[in-house]
């Protein structure tokens, strides 16, 4: 198994250092050629707009489309939650790559200043999660086909629909490697085309 983290921007040596920490072999991502052979990937955090520029830039958007229309695993945090949905309510100017039938609201709660850690119940995945939220978006409609793995009071902040995961919060900047197994194991190993 090998799972990508785009590393354009954003936390993603945090994210490299939990996947080693569980044995799963992974790599940075930075062109559309260094997405072969990988069954999974994870857009970290950062700032939305500018992951979406350097995206387009890179061709990496379409790439991404692309792969994971085939089936490959695909899992986003806060900005890269943001990228992946279908909607953005209020961003007009980014363009998601729409591979998840949520709308987010970016920066939902708050400024950096009103980042928080809190404890998110988890669906599937094995009780209460210490989660991490900076600037966090919400997922604030999701279609029936989405099952929500996680929420705080009561909104949900996980959500997954075929081989594609997303959160809210930066499970890399926990001590708590279950969401990163999830992923491996249950994502990416069952992986699933989205239909077209």
């Amino acid at each position: 198994m090998n799972i990508g983290v785009l590393g354009l921007q954003g936390d993603f040596r945090e994210h490299l250092a939990m996947l080693a920490r569980l044995g799963v072999q992974s790599r940075d991502v930075r062109l559309p050629e260094d997405l072969a052979g990988l069954v999974g990937l994870v857009i970290p955090g950062g700032e939305s707009t500018t992951l979406r520029k350097l995206l387009r830039f890179s061709g990496l958007d379409e790439a991404i489309v692309a792969r994971a229309r085939q089936g490959m695993g695909v899992y986003g945090t806060c900005a890269g939650m943001i990228l992946l949905a279908k909607r953005i309510l209020n961003d007009a100017e980014t363009a998601p790559l729409g591979l998840i039938d949520i709308a987010v609201s970016r920066n939902a709660y708050g400024r950096q200043i009103d980042s928080f850690e809190a404890d998110v119940n988890l669906n599937g995945i094995g009780g209460r999660y210490h989660a991490v939220f900076i600037r966090a978006p919400q997922i604030v409609e999701y279609a029936k086909g989405v099952e929500v793995l996680g929420q705080h009071d009561g909104v949900a902040v996980l959500a997954r629909q075929n081989n594609v995961l997303v959160g809210s919060f930066h499970p890399e900047l926990s001590d708590d490697p279950r969401i990163h197994q999830y992923f491996a194991e249950q994502v990416c190993a069952k992986a699933s085309p989205l239909p077209a």
